[in-house]
């Protein structure tokens, strides 16, 4: 029987982006099914277009019958490559599935890099596509290649015996972390009850906020210049002393206040690994003001959006950070703060705290959009205003900038330069990864792309800012070693198999297997300094080089255990796989994805002591 037909309110995003004339029949516009691509009928607004109850229902069977055909044909004793995707392949079914995020499957639990890394990346975000950046096809082609290290050259398999949690879930929501803690826990951090009533929550001590805000503006504040730090201070004492002033009533300063002292928390506690109750707490309480801090005009509806896409980096909890910044990247684009005339009437103070709301964004725009393989919310094309000026703040002022001393870096120096940094990740994603653009493209063309943004690469690593500020030793970013990590891990997405080199040769093998070993080494390097974070995003991370330095390996022409007796992978994975039992005591995840690398590694190991064949 066909399903009750149905009409959206509005046209679909592809038809009104396009300026065409759209049907609006549900779930796919004729348009869009003549194209045969996914139609999506978000309103602007952001709410879910009107649908009859007779069409969700039907909706709603057909999505239980696929997840029991899905359910079934997992349990199939076919190969893995023959095994259903966890993404849909129907165009109607994926617009259904956008419209209806309720509606989403878990994703199953399956035996193979490809699957771990879809995985992990769908439970960082509710939306189902991942794109070629976040790296799927990559470790479908890893999971291919570790035939070699199969007796009959048969599909590897992983022994899934023993692997699964108790719950049988594996999710980025916080884990209760062990009393003890891997490094030693300051003594000015105090542990808050997470189920005490937050209309009774006040302020912490003075001592305790210091240390907390310390740890934000060095941590999250050199990373996304968001907030004035001299008012923000300057407000938050006040408040502190006089709790009944008419200012300490303000929903907007409750906010700030108590979302930097989360995400101070929560950084915090990502590199130190102790509880993170309070951080919840502090989140919570925060969330209180949220929808009344939204009323105070447009700039303080994105900076409170984003402080939200700050804590989210590093506690999951609420709306997942992909669709919190798309949502502030429309906001911002809708506001002009991506054009150079939106800034000419505006003094020169107030202009250059709007660009560094709009860069902080366009750089946590690029981070998530680039780790999970989404589309940007922000088109460099479209971008024409300069960046925020590298000078401190009381160097600005209304009608003007004085130059910065120039024997010591500002306090813009490093975020300038990791601004840097997201602005060649950008260009790795619109020249490496896209089919469109790489698809006329001669061989001596694609060269020519690859070393001109290796040569970039190169060119940001030499001019690091120096000296670093040294401000807190836990602080990853304020660290040469943070900047090495960072290099390696981009000159390893610029040379694993992507559209514009689907097949490598022997030399491009060997930078990708470089390139990912030195991300490992330095990620462990950061480890023993006490200054990693442990966050979702570096899990995909340390996963990805992993996966980058299991196939650069096991894909070289040359035997196996003469490459391994050459190089120092075995070492590098045996601290791949110290890093991920790091990260299990606080993503379940990391638990599974473990096991695997380790099994990976014995057969390594195998190899070596085997030795190579006559």
């Amino acid at each position: 029987m066909p399903s009750p037909s149905a009409r959206a309110s509005t046209s679909c995003r592809r038809c009104h982006r396009r300026k065409k004339r759209c049907d609006r029949t549900l779930p796919q516009c004729e348009t869009c099914l003549q194209a045969q691509i996914p139609c999506s009928f978000l309103e602007e607004d952001n709410q879910v277009a009107s649908y009859p109850i007779a069409y969700v229902h039907t909706l709603e069977a057909r999505v239980q019958e696929l997840e029991a055909q899905l359910a079934a044909r997992h349990h199939d004793d076919a190969p893995p490559e023959e095994q259903p995707p966890i993404l849909f392949s129907s165009p109607d079914m994926d617009a259904i599935l956008d419209s209806f995020p309720s509606l989403n499957p878990a994703p199953e639990r399956s035996d193979t890099l490809v699957d771990e890394l879809k995985l992990l990346s769908l439970e960082a975000t509710a939306e189902r596509h991942l794109g070629s950046s976040s790296g799927l096809s990559f470790a479908r082609l890893t999971q291919a290649v570790l035939r070699r290290l199969s007796p009959d050259k048969a599909e590897f398999v992983f022994d899934d015996e023993n692997w699964i949690d108790s719950s049988g879930l594996m999710d980025f929501h916080m884990t209760p972390l062990r009393t003890t803690a891997l490094f030693p826990e300051p003594p000015s951090v105090a542990l808050v009850d997470a189920d005490m009533d937050l209309a009774q929550l006040d302020l912490p001590d003075r001592s305790h906020i210091a240390y907390l805000t310390e740890f934000y503006f060095a941590h999250s504040h050199t990373l996304y210049p968001i907030i004035r730090r001299e008012e923000f201070m300057s407000v938050l004492w006040h408040v502190h002393d006089n709790p009944a002033d008419l200012l300490a009533q303000s929903p907007l300063w409750l906010f700030r206040i108590w979302m930097v002292l989360a995400i101070g928390s929560t950084t915090h506690c990502s590199v130190s690994l102790v509880d993170e109750s309070e951080s919840v707490v502090y989140y919570n309480k925060a969330m209180v003001y949220f929808e009344s801090a939204l009323g105070y005009g447009d700039m303080a509806a994105l900076e409170v959006l984003m402080l939200q896409v700050s804590y989210s980096f590093f506690n999951q909890i609420g709306p997942n950070t992909w669709f919190l910044v798309g949502v502030a990247g429309r906001m911002a684009i809708g506001m002009g703060l991506h054009t150079a005339s939106t800034y000419h009437t505006l003094d020169v103070e107030i202009a250059e705290y709007r660009k560094r709301i709009f860069f902080s964004l366009y750089m946590m725009d690029r981070v998530v959009s680039m780790a999970l393989g989404r589309p940007f919310a922000m088109h460099d094309d479209d971008i024409d205003v300069l960046p925020f000026a590298d000078v401190d703040d009381e160097n600005i002022h209304l009608h003007g900038i004085l130059p910065q001393d120039g024997f010591q870096p500002s306090s813009m120096a490093v975020p300038r330069h990791i601004l840097s940094l997201r602005t060649i990740a950008s260009d790795i994603a619109s020249n490496v990864y896209s089919t469109t653009k790489t698809a006329q493209l001669s061989l001596e063309q694609r060269e020519d792309v690859l070393q001109t943004i290796h040569r970039r690469l190169i060119d940001w690593r030499r001019n690091m800012p120096f000296p670093l500020p040294d401000v807190n030793s836990q602080v990853p970013h304020l660290s040469s070693s943070w900047f090495d990590l960072n290099y390696y891990t981009h000159v390893a997405m610029l040379y694993r198999p992507s559209p514009l080199f689907p097949i490598l040769d022997q030399a491009k093998v060997k930078v990708l297997a470089m390139a990912a070993a030195m991300s490992i080494r330095q990620a462990m390097n950061m480890h023993r300094q006490r200054r990693f974070a442990y966050n979702w995003l570096n899990l995909l991370g340390v996963f990805t080089s992993t996966l980058s330095l299991i196939y650069a390996t096991t894909a070289q022409p040359d035997h196996l255990a003469t490459v391994l007796g050459e190089t120092k992978a075995v070492e590098d994975v045996e601290l791949a796989v110290e890093l991920l039992d790091t990260f299990s005591g606080k993503f379940p995840a990391a638990k599974k994805i473990r096991r695997m690398v380790q099994e990976v590694l014995n057969r390594f190991q195998g190899v070596c002591a085997s030795g190579p064949s006559p």
